[in-house]
């Protein structure tokens, strides 16, 4: 064993005591990011190349800043993203909603598809749509400016158009014309402050995480501005906590105009997102 790999062994058991939920990958992760080589080449760095500010992330991770903070990159699907603070993390879970949408959107036969993303904050899923679905139009919609610099970084050379505005105002132009609206919204409820992840309450910003006292106003919002935007028999696609899995579809109601709404599950069989059809004519 080398000198880095002895030090990743003794940083994985400090970031396991401090309660990171994935010591061993942060450890390795961040032993890669500070000597420029990917996870699996990390035997190959020299024990005369060892950077002693290998320490200096380790201790930033383990007062529990998020690891993509330190690194300065999230890796979402087929994209790597630049993130850091006043933009909230993309997590893997939201992996499997962008996943059921593309499907959802290539199953549309439509030639170009116009798809919008409501609190997109990093672009993840705006860019991922727009990487996957080579010939759609993809319209991003942030209201923070924090976040905002860092979709604009994220989404420069690509073919998603960012917007600054509100989830519930958004895009008027494009009422009656959007095939699929997908969103990634704030849905904690404000009791649960409590019991969030330091990585996420601390650092991830709060209007990317709160949304009422039951986690849900935001998508009740969203819910009225995809009815706006959608044309007849196109889908909106919504995350929600894996708690609030009996509630989402509720909220798209036959009489407020929705069809076929349903919940799906993520990779670990929970309720992870809603999806509902708005109703033809």
């Amino acid at each position: 064993m080398n000198l880095l790999l002895a030090e990743v062994a003794q940083a994985t058991q400090r970031l396991a005591a401090a309660g990171v939920p994935s010591p061993r990958f942060d450890a390795e992760e961040l032993a890669a990011f500070v000597h420029g080589v990917k996870r699996g080449e990390l035997h190959h760095v020299k024990d005369a190349d060892f950077d002693a500010r290998y320490w200096e992330a380790v201790a930033r991770r383990e007062a529990r800043e998020p690891l993509q903070h330190i690194t300065g990159r999230a890796f979402f699907r087929y994209l790597e993203l630049q993130v850091g603070p006043g933009v909230f993390v993309p997590r893997p879970e939201t992996e499997s909603v962008v996943d059921w949408a593309i499907h959802a959107v290539r199953a549309m036969d439509v030639v170009e598809p116009l798809i919008v993303d409501l609190c997109t904050g990093s672009g993840a899923i705006a860019l991922a749509m727009a990487q996957e679905v080579p010939r759609s139009r993809v319209h991003a919609v942030e209201l923070s400016e924090d976040a905002l610099r860092w979709t604009r970084k994220n989404a420069e050379g690509s073919r998603v158009t960012v917007h600054q505005g509100d989830a519930l105002s958004a895009l008027p132009e494009l009422d009656g014309q959007v095939d699929l609206v997908i969103s990634n919204p704030p849905y904690i409820p404000l009791t649960e402050w409590e019991y969030v992840a330091p990585e996420a309450r601390d650092h991830d910003p709060e209007m990317a995480l709160f949304s009422g006292e039951d986690g849900l106003d935001t998508i009740r919002g969203i819910e009225r501005t995809a009815h706006r935007l959608l044309r007849p028999g196109g889908i909106v696609v919504i995350e929600h906590a894996d708690t609030q899995g009996g509630q989402v579809p509720w909220i798209f109601a036959e009489e407020q105009g929705w069809a076929d709404a349903a919940d799906h599950p993520d990779l670990n069989n929970r309720p992870r997102f809603a999806t509902a059809r708005k109703a033809l004519p």
